[in-house]
């Protein structure tokens, strides 16, 4: 690629993928914000298994793009992958939509309808996600690739727009509560529509204007069926094709089925959780299995992997956003700003509405240390964010120490967490897209986005694992008393309850004993938050730690 071809800003076709993805994740966030809520009060679940259907679909979300990645490396092309995905997730949201309209007259249906849509949001998302954010990498040539940071900063202020937009609207108009503070339940449905029509929209912006923008330096389109590459479309001296042999193939099939029956059987995890961290590992090692890699390239992708192992325990605490973290927003926190009762589904908005007031200040940074030859590498200001995450548990088990059964959380502290968060946010995720953008043979750009959303969906996977083991909040006491059981003497095993005492605790979602994790019995939410203290920040000194081992591995790109 000539050097007069070299832009010296960012290319429109950056704001074209913004869009895109704002809109997405408009339709995605909204969705995410009212989803729990909507399992527990329409659909009659428990929290407990609406934080695991939670953990287990976002992680499928985040499984898929490895499917979705390899069908645009090898057929389809990167653009026909997007829209056929924005168009599932449309298709996806408006189900919700009819099964949020018909719960109340037949539930059967109305539960079918939410697992169908769950599904092909699923497929939609990975067809959607990986084959964007590879190109916005794509967008810039081999000699601006030093600008990928700054380019995924102001793309990932897209994707917080957009949840800033949809965890505003969907929760105005679908998490609805009377002045009596009673909810309608039947409002859910509004919220699931204002997703599905975001999603339209942002499809049909793609399309629009596609092949104007979305272009190399030359004009030429990129995201194409990949027969139309040529070798200009590469590196010099790249291969242009993987090339995994027989062997390769049967024994990551192999490894896949072993891995499998050891997490299942083993590590006691259900078959969705089962499925997400096999084929994450076996795909990771089929990888590497290619014979065409070279030793630097293969030094590189061992960075993406070891990097995105860490990232797991990001999500697993960030996540926590669309479970417990709205469970307590709901039944525990004083959520009255500025004289306004915030709906609980809604609090959540202030991560988006703080990466959108933050992403450019904190492409600055990284822009000024850069041009002072100080800008950490990328793993390093990834240790920062996970180092930033425990510090906001930190603060906010401190916070509800006290609270007891019945004390509320002021909603100052869930503004201060999130604010915390997406600090962390920023340090760590657009900066991991842009390492896989940097790092990935072109010929894996997509794959390996695929790879390193796995890392997504296994922290989302942890997620729902960990956010079912919240204990009982405040309004499971009252509920409890309104009985006439003590449910805290229930919990601490000082009184046993008879059947019919029990009976009554499952049909109103109250669990009758502390939930445990590895062994421990988590018996508040202090114990519950500082369960993500620990291990957010043990993997934030484990990655600090490893920073100079991963930057010579690098091989030169930061």
């Amino acid at each position: 690629m000539s050097e007069t071809a070299v832009k010296t800003g960012h290319p429109k076709g950056l704001w074209v993928l913004f869009g895109t993805e704002m809109w997405e994740r408009f339709n995605f966030y909204g969705m995410r914000a009212i989803l729990t809520l909507f399992l527990v009060n329409s659909l009659m679940m428990k929290e407990e298994d609406a934080s695991l259907i939670y953990g287990g679909f976002l992680g499928l979300c985040y499984l898929t793009p490895m499917l979705g990645g390899f069908i645009a490396d090898r057929f389809f092309g990167n653009r026909n992958c997007i829209l056929l995905g924005g168009l599932m997730m449309a298709i996806g949201q408006l189900l919700l939509f009819f099964s949020a309209s018909i719960f109340g007259t037949n539930l059967s249906l109305a539960n079918t309808l939410m697992w169908s849509a769950l599904g092909i949001i699923i497929f939609g998302n990975g067809f959607f996600k990986p084959n964007i954010s590879s190109m916005v990498g794509s967008l810039y040539p081999k000699q601006e690739k030093s600008k990928l940071d700054t380019a995924f900063t102001i793309f990932y202020m897209g994707i917080n727009l957009g949840a800033f937009l949809g965890q505003l609207i969907c929760p105005i108009v679908g998490d609805v509560k009377g002045t009596d503070g009673i909810r309608d339940i039947h409002a859910f449905k509004w919220g699931f529509l204002a997703a599905s029509v975001a999603m339209v929209i942002g499809t049909a912006v793609f399309y629009i204007l596609k092949n104007k923008y979305v272009v190399t330096p030359e004009g030429k389109p990129l995201g194409g069926l990949p027969k139309h590459n040529d070798a200009s479309d590469f590196e010099e001296g790249e291969s242009q094709k993987a090339e995994f042999s027989k062997n390769a193939l049967i024994g990551a099939g192999v490894a896949f089925l072993v891995l499998g029956a050891i997490i299942h059987f083993v590590f006691d995890q259900n078959l969705i959780y089962t499925l997400i961290y096999s084929s994450g590992l076996s795909l990771a090692g089929l990888i590497v299995s290619d014979s065409s890699l070279t030793k630097v390239e293969r030094d590189r992708i061992f960075v993406i992997y070891i990097v995105a192992f860490f990232i797991i325990f990001f999500w697993a605490a960030f996540e926590q956003a669309g479970s417990s973290l709205t469970f307590i927003a709901d039944n525990q926190t004083d959520r009255n700003f500025f004289g306004w009762q915030m709906p609980p589904s809604m609090v959540q908005i202030f991560n988006g509405l703080f990466v959108v007031a933050f992403a450019v200040p904190f492409s600055m940074l990284w822009d000024y240390l850069r041009s002072k030859d100080r800008e950490p590498i990328s793993p390093m200001k990834q240790a920062f964010g996970l180092a930033l995450i425990a510090l906001s548990y930190f603060i906010i088990a401190y916070n509800v120490k006290d609270l007891g059964n019945s004390g509320l959380l002021a909603i100052k502290w869930l503004i201060l967490l999130y604010l915390i968060q997406t600090a962390a946010e920023l340090c760590l995720s657009p900066i991991g897209l842009s390492l896989v953008g940097k790092l990935s043979p072109k010929r894996f750009s997509s794959l390996l986005y695929g790879v390193f959303f796995l890392s997504n969906a296994s922290g989302y996977a942890l997620a729902g694992t960990l956010g079912s083991i919240m204990p009982a909040t405040g309004d499971k006491f009252v509920k409890a008393k309104e009985l006439g059981i003590d449910l805290q003497a229930v919990l601490d095993k000082t009184v046993t309850p008879t059947a019919e005492q029990l009976k009554l605790l499952a049909t109103n979602q109250i669990s009758d004993h502390n939930p445990v994790f590895v062994g421990f019995e988590i018996h508040n939410l202090f114990e519950f938050f500082m369960v993500f203290v620990v291990l957010t920040g043990l993997a934030s000194v484990i990655l600090f730690a490893l920073t100079p081992v991963l930057k010579k591995l690098m091989h030169g790109i930061r």
